[in-house]
């Protein structure tokens, strides 16, 4: 639970910390939240109110089309803290190296905290207010969270939070929140009803919201949207206790705040996957020179919040991060942003994807399997489960059927992102765009080959890797191994 306006403001009273740090040492905070897409007022969304969010983007600049490089955490994360694509580095398959088999970084690249540490700054990480960081469920959690997939020091990190610094002394803060990952878990949509009406009066009526398309209004995917748009407000509430207790310390207009997600919201065809509901996400920025209440409509990816850090602390962008400071003078707008999804927790996959101003194309790499491939992580939720129910009952709508149960995929897709927001409209077999598909089919092999894209994982990482799965998961991770291997060895 998160703490009370009241408790929060007298915990500051007496944790205030020094100021007095010089204006080209500014701190550095990025608040990162799991699984939410960009449902905050300032992106548009009227569904809850998130006047903290809303303030930071009025304060700072809000980038309307920004994406990320994977769309579920342990490979975002790993390419958010080095400012390199994951596929470049090889920690693109969900939870790898977790086995005896281990991912090194490839020289030059280091994790921003490492920098930042080494230059002067304290680098901490928890949920950014004072005492101990506490995980979904209330309890103490230590550090934030992280989830590299890479190997890397445990001296990262200098502690929790910012107030046991030296005097004078910036630090660089993660403020990790759970997010969307509020409602997860047995009991989870019910656990932040309560919430939620604890703290604002009353939950969201399950009755109001509202769905993609192609999503039925089933009582249990109601439920669930519902209890996702309060972990919306309650975590929009949570960065407000953040910025509060930095205007306590005096030391809010000499720090630089990031708001980002590490992916969209945990459903069907979000995340995991290179649709808009699995890639776009809030990232808003507020600081010592940053323009106020800007909005930009370029493209951005996230690996771009190292860079942009870096720069505003002072220290150089290493020559090797992929990354750039979209505030620099002479910043060049990207022309196309890039993502990719490889294999989730058991379940192997191959998906790139390149987005220009107006197209979207993605390639599937296993068009012979399903989308919704057997994985024990997303067959647990009650959306899917009931989803499945409805297609096994033969209740769904005819076009749902098709696009979320049918046995094969195509091998690629190209979408108006802008128009079809949803991206339900293939173009990819219309004679009309086959030069647009050509050129976005080479823009995307051009990008693969330049970034050095790691491709599949050795048989003996994921080996090696599973036995990690069957030792602390489900037991349908063993037959949904058996599966993956069949599906191989039949070239599917």
């Amino acid at each position: 639970m998160n703490p009370s306006p009241t408790l929060v403001a007298a915990v500051l009273v007496a944790v205030v910390a020094p100021s007095g740090l010089a204006a080209d040492r500014p701190n550095i905070v990025w608040i990162v939240v799991d699984d939410m897409s960009a449902d905050f007022g300032c992106y548009g969304s009227s569904a809850v109110p998130t006047p903290h969010v809303d303030r930071l983007a009025a304060e700072g600049t809000r980038f309307a089309q920004a994406f990320v490089t994977a769309p579920v955490c342990s490979p975002c994360r790993s390419a958010m803290i080095t400012g390199m694509y994951q596929t470049t580095i090889g920690a693109h398959h969900h939870r790898s190296g977790r086995g005896t088999e281990k991912i090194r970084l490839p020289a030059g690249v280091r994790p921003a905290p490492a920098i930042f540490r080494e230059a002067g700054w304290y680098t901490c990480i928890g949920d950014g207010l004072p005492g101990a960081a506490k995980n979904a469920r209330g309890r103490p959690q230590g550090l934030g969270k992280t989830d590299y997939n890479f190997g890397w020091d445990g001296a990262l990190y200098d502690g929790e939070d910012w107030a046991a610094r030296k005097p004078d002394q910036p630090f660089f803060m993660q403020v990790q929140l759970p997010g969307g990952k509020l409602r997860d878990g047995k009991g989870g949509v019910e656990r932040v009803r309560q919430q939620a009406a604890a703290e604002f009066g009353a939950a969201t009526d399950p009755a109001t919201v509202t769905l993609p398309p192609y999503l039925p209004r089933d009582p249990v995917l109601l439920a669930d949207r519902a209890a996702y748009l309060d972990a919306v407000r309650l975590t929009d509430a949570h960065v407000g206790r953040v910025l509060a207790r930095l205007e306590a310390e005096g030391i809010l207009d000499e720090t630089l705040v990031i708001f980002m997600t590490d992916h969209g919201i945990s459903h069907v065809r979000a995340k995991q996957f290179l649709y808009d509901e699995g890639t776009h996400v809030p990232f808003v920025v507020r600081g010592p020179g940053i323009p106020r209440g800007q909005v930009r409509e370029d493209l951005i990816e996230h690996i771009d919040m190292p860079a942009i850090s870096l720069v505003a602390a002072g220290l150089p962008i290493p020559p090797a991060m992929q990354g750039r400071d979209v505030f620099a003078k002479d910043y060049v707008v990207r022309e196309a942003v890039f993502a990719a999804r490889d294999r989730c927790d058991e379940t192997v996959d191959r998906i790139r994807s390149v987005r220009t101003p107006d197209w979207l194309y993605i390639r599937n790499f296993h068009p012979g399997r399903p989308m919704l491939q057997p994985n024990a992580y997303k067959d647990a939720k009650p959306t899917l489960q009931a989803l499945r129910a409805l297609q096994a009952a033969g209740s769904l709508d005819p076009a749902t059927q098709r696009l979320l149960f049918a046995p094969t995929r195509p091998p690629e897709e190209l979408y108006r992102w802008r128009e079809d927001r949803w991206q339900l409209d293939n173009q990819a077999a219309n004679p009309a765009h086959a030069d647009t598909l050509a050129a976005l089919r080479g823009r995307l092999d051009r990008w693969m080959a330049d970034t050095g894209d790691k491709g599949p994982e050795s048989d003996a990482m994921y080996e090696s890797d599973m036995k990690v799965y069957l030792r602390k998961f489900h037991p349908e991770v063993k037959a949904n191994i058996a599966t993956m291997k069949r599906w191989a060895a039949e070239g599917k």
